[in-house]
């Protein structure tokens, strides 16, 4: 597999494991000090938004993933996904939104991981 594809199957595994609450693939494709930067502005580090997912604040119940531009520089790299994910998030009702995200990614000891995201709608 190429770095592209190997960045592909990870943002799908990453939100296959928030749909499964699945904290222990949360930790291991997300840096320790990964970053999320919610639509609001909020920021979340690693440990608040697997607590989020895994506590009911953050709840996924689906993604179809419709678009995922890749660029990679070395050993870090850009992925901007767009997916329409059905979620119920911070006490609102569930909702299909159309969500992008921006990572950036960095490759340590050969394994590609999240370090950083940024939220907003497409």
């Amino acid at each position: 597999m190429t770095d592209k594809d190997v960045i592909e199957a990870l943002y799908r595994e990453m939100y296959k494991a928030m749909v499964e609450k699945d904290t222990a693939t949360l930790n291991r494709v997300h840096a320790d000090d990964f970053v999320l930067t919610h639509m609001t502005g909020m920021h979340q580090s690693k440990q608040e938004y697997i607590r989020a997912i895994a506590g009911g604040t953050l709840n996924y119940y689906s993604a179809e993933h419709e678009q995922m531009d890749i660029k990679i520089d070395g050993n870090h790299a850009t992925l901007t996904g767009r997916s329409r994910v059905n979620a119920a998030v911070f006490g609102g009702g569930c909702h299909t939104w159309r969500l992008q995200l921006t990572f950036q990614l960095v490759k340590r000891n050969g394994q590609w991981m999240f370090t950083s995201a940024s939220a907003s709608t497409y």
